[in-house]
């Protein structure tokens, strides 16, 4: 009860769908949205592992089998949490974290108006995968599993949305497609060094203890435990914006 509380003190206007349909103490009646809205929730708060038609079901006050009208089995679960994410950084790209919809006529009138739409379209990406870290290994995983014709519109959206930016840009068919392929790569890429599990012992102040270094071999890993303190620290946005204009650079200079 305390976290629906704490829920209604966001204002309507910057909730994500997820979070207005909790807003209101309580999923109601049952729509696709809703089934996402507590799938999202559910795996927020316990982990991938405690998805299942039986614990969402209980979590909306339903028997299990009134979900399959909205999901036909876990892996359709595990897809609408891919598109929950993708909505959610669609509606952030759409209240000014990103490029909107004249973003196209922009980058047709400023040279480089592009690459700030892409800077904007990472950072939000980024925003939204640390908001929801239990989810981000889907990102690749059903990108593995679902062929590209079958994901989520919302999916599809967020890659058309970058291909007309290349494609604005001048870059052409063939290296708008190898730009778009290193761009999701850095940016799915780098979201997952940010969150991968790096603390061995969360209560040990030591910084040393705290890692584990003592588990892992001086003999055979001394640069490695020697860097590890840094590479435990976050990147942070401006990592990303770095690393991407390095990648930027390279796919787009003579």
């Amino acid at each position: 009860m305390a976290k629906e509380r704490a829920r209604g003190k966001d204002s309507e206007a910057t909730a994500t769908p997820a979070r207005r349909a909790s807003d209101r103490g309580h999923y109601g009646r049952l729509s696709r949205e809703r089934v996402l809205a507590a799938a999202l929730d559910l795996v927020d708060e316990e982990g991938l592992s405690a998805l299942s038609m039986r614990r969402l079901g209980a979590r909306l006050g339903v028997e299990a089998m009134a979900l399959y009208r909205y999901a036909e089995g876990k892996d359709a679960l595990l897809d609408g949490l891919v598109e929950a994410l993708y909505l959610e950084l669609e509606e952030r790209l759409s209240t000014g974290h990103g490029p909107d919809a004249g973003s196209a006529e922009s980058a047709k009138s400023a040279p480089d108006a592009w690459r700030a739409d892409l800077h904007r379209i990472a950072r939000a990406t980024y925003e939204v995968g640390l908001a929801h870290p239990q989810v981000v290994p889907l990102l690749s995983t059903r990108m593995l599993a679902v062929p590209l014709a079958r994901r989520p519109l919302a999916v599809l959206k967020e890659h058309e949305r970058v291909l007309a930016l290349l494609e604005d840009a001048g870059l052409g068919r063939d290296r708008s497609a190898a730009v778009f392929r290193a761009f999701t790569g850095w940016v799915l890429g780098y979201v997952s060094v940010e969150l991968r599990a790096m603390v061995d012992n969360p209560e040990e102040a030591d910084p040393a203890f705290r890692l584990g270094l003592h588990r892992m071999p001086p003999q055979e890993l001394p640069r490695l435990r020697e860097i590890a303190a840094p590479l435990a620290d976050r990147g942070g946005p401006e990592g990303l914006a770095a690393g991407l204009d390095a990648l930027l650079d390279r796919f787009t200079q003579p």
